[in-house]
């Protein structure tokens, strides 16, 4: 039986997790592989990349780790790198890397917006900017990028900087989607809701419910209307079809994965 993604090339940012589990971008490297891609898995932490190794290893899969900062230029060029010389191409990107700060204007300060704006945009801008003229040179690839329902709506907590960057990550996508179209690129953004990752437990519980893990989880529970939270297996299984050639005629638009949240008018 082939795989969804056979013989293709991919690079997953942010493959590593913050803790146990299945966070997006280590759920995405996971299932990516298992369906018969060949994954250079990138993140900074390079033992959190070994436990994602392990599992792509468990199903079977094709990977190599990257220890890279998407911050640094320089340094996302060298991953592209290290996928072309590696695997021969670069089929499929996906932009994972994120993660929020509280405060709204009058509360944070200007040194924490911009290192928001550099995590959750410049990232994705950085990466796309390294692997378009791989693809299109190639004249083939599809690019997936992450944002988030808080750069749709508010979801409940002031984290403008945040809202602000994955709002614009989703712009990126579109502008990039109509301009490289007639390359062959396709661009497209999966943005998830408020997911049971490892993250609740490793950052968000002490920023928004004074480290009440259940108590967050409670709050978060009660805005989803199919009842349930899903995890990082849930952005994985949008970003597969996204990268997939099933989407061959899917490009500028967004899959929202938050079990009907931003649906609601309360």
């Amino acid at each position: 039986m082939t795989g969804r993604l056979d013989g293709k090339a991919a690079i997953v940012t942010g493959a590593g997790s913050a803790g146990p589990g299945w966070g997006n971008g280590r759920a995405t490297a996971v299932v990516f592989a298992a369906e018969g891609a060949r994954v250079l898995a990138a993140d900074k932490d390079a033992a959190s990349l070994a436990t994602t190794m392990e599992l792509i290893a468990a199903e079977g899969g094709t990977g190599r780790p990257h220890e890279c900062d998407v911050t640094d230029g320089d340094a996302v060029r060298a991953m592209v790198e290290a996928c072309r010389e590696t695997y021969g191409r670069v089929d499929v990107l996906v932009n994972n890397v994120g993660g929020s700060r509280p405060g709204g204007p009058a509360e944070l300060d200007e040194a924490t917006w911009d290192a928001q704006l550099d995590f959750n945009l410049k990232t994705a801008y950085l990466a796309c900017r390294h692997v378009i003229p791989v693809m299109r040179e190639q004249g083939s690839g599809a690019i997936v990028n992450v944002a988030s329902t808080s750069g749709l709506r508010y979801t409940g907590s002031p984290q403008v900087a945040y809202a602000a960057a994955k709002a614009g990550v989703v712009q990126l996508s579109r502008v990039t989607a109509v301009q490289h179209a007639g390359d062959g690129i396709r661009v497209n953004t999966v943005v998830p809701g408020q997911l049971h990752t490892p993250m609740v437990e490793a950052r968000l519980a002490g920023q928004r419910a004074g480290g009440d893990v259940e108590e967050l989880l409670r709050r978060r529970l009660a805005r989803i209307p199919l009842g349930f939270m899903g995890d990082g297996r849930d952005t994985a299984y949008a970003a597969l079809f996204l990268a997939s050639d099933e989407a061959r005629f899917i490009t500028g638009t967004e899959i929202v994965v938050d079990g009907g949240m931003t649906a609601r008018c309360d």
